[in-house]
């Protein structure tokens, strides 16, 4: 009888082991479900924006440069002075100069005398004529000297380059460089589906590296009446105001063009995984506790979501939390 209690306690010991271990094997599989959070995919309006980068230009370039040689008495500028329109900026040697207003004096001199010989029939009028048509060269040779002596701002701006010192004789290279960046522009190339849908006057967003929280507002103030045939796009220069010189030349930027809206879906950007080894975008989207992977392709990144142009639906419901460690077909346990 005890030999029959006993193999029948040993029985129940085993039976409860068994049970209790199948119980803990449960709850651990419970357990092991991973946790999501999910967010709803949405239907919203969708601007349609063409980005284009672009590196700003100053508005006006000129290089200031002698008619014809000569040595620099004097250069009054440094490079990042702000020059006026007609300021005077170079002196030049004017050794040719002094010799033609010379050569004037001697010939005026000698036309009052030929003069005052015609008077009295001493000499022809042609030859009067020969010396009225020598002084008016002179005088033409002198205001060109004048003008080639000093040399003086064309534009209103900022001296960018200073090729050479006082003293110097210049050969082969402008003397200095004057800009004016207010306004400044940029240049993009549009593709030519483009042609009809972007103005002269149109008035975009434009974003520069060095500024990353704002946006400037640029207007578009060129469309190029040509395709190129080779890449099939067409130039757009964009205006910018610049009254603070805050934006310089040289800067990168990035110019979005607002060519109306669509209906679209959105997502939010945490939801959307890459593909390791590829191009490849995809999401989780939760049905009946079961997360499915689907493969999307994006459109544009608005804020802090993505435009699904495929791959998923408005009101699914969409992994933004947990789905690095997910498989398709994976069942989940959502949580608030």
């Amino acid at each position: 009888m005890k030999g029959i209690n006993l193999s029948h306690l040993v029985l129940l010991l085993g039976a409860a082991l068994l049970f209790s271990c199948g119980a803990k094997e449960e709850e651990e599989t419970e357990i092991a479900k991973p946790l999501v959070k999910v967010e709803t995919a949405i239907n919203r309006t969708i601007p349609l924006t063409n980005v284009y980068t672009a590196t700003v230009e100053s508005n006006v370039v000129n290089k200031i440069s002698p008619a014809m040689p000569a040595r620099i008495r004097k250069i009054h500028v440094e490079v990042g002075d702000r020059v006026r329109r007609g300021q005077i900026l170079v002196e030049l040697d004017k050794t040719n100069l002094s010799q033609t207003d010379i050569q004037i004096a001697n010939l005026e001199r000698d036309l009052q005398r030929y003069r005052e010989l015609y008077e009295v029939g001493g000499i022809s009028k042609q030859q009067i004529e020969q010396l009225e048509v020598q002084l008016d060269v002179a005088k033409s040779n002198a205001s060109n000297l004048s003008e080639n002596t000093t040399l003086r701002s064309p534009i209103n701006g900022v001296v960018t380059e200073r090729n050479y010192d006082s003293g110097d004789m210049p050969a082969g290279m402008h003397i200095l460089q004057i800009e004016d960046f207010n306004p400044v522009k940029l240049l993009v190339h549009a593709s030519e589906e483009l042609y009809t849908k972007i103005s002269k006057g149109m008035e975009v967003g434009v974003s520069v590296n060095v500024y990353p929280d704002e946006e400037f507002t640029g207007k578009v103030t060129l469309v190029h009446p040509t395709i190129n045939q080779a890449s099939h796009t067409f130039p757009v220069e964009i205006s910018i105001a610049n009254n603070d010189s805050r934006i310089r030349p040289g800067m990168f930027a990035r110019v979005n063009i607002n060519l109306g809206s669509n209906e679209g879906i959105l997502v939010p950007d945490a939801s959307v995984m890459k593909q390791t080894g590829s191009n490849d975008r995809h999401v989780f989207v939760v049905n009946n506790g079961v997360a499915q992977k689907r493969v999307i392709t994006i459109g544009q990144h608005l804020g802090s979501s993505y435009e699904v142009l495929s791959g998923v639906e408005a009101g699914d419901e969409i992994v933004v939390a947990g789905a690095s460690r997910l498989s398709d077909n994976q069942e989940v346990e959502v949580v608030e």
